[in-house]
């Protein structure tokens, strides 16, 4: 359990680092943080395209 936390936080172990800290600033600074509007929230898909989920199958192949 210990070491999985630890992987979750690694990036901690960077955080000192001037040089990381110098991407994050420049790619911070490239890209402004702000609010989607509707249209752009119809661009979004958090979970996958619905049009390629997998049709289920019950045993031996048959349909629901």
């Amino acid at each position: 359990m210990e070491k999985a936390i630890t992987a979750l936080f690694g990036y901690q172990r960077f955080a000192g680092n001037a040089d990381l800290q110098r991407v994050i600033d420049s790619v911070h600074s490239r890209w402004d943080s702000r609010s989607l509007s509707l249209d752009e929230m119809e661009w979004v898909t958090a979970a996958g395209e619905p049009h390629t989920q997998r049709k289920e199958c019950t045993p031996f192949g048959k349909q629901p």
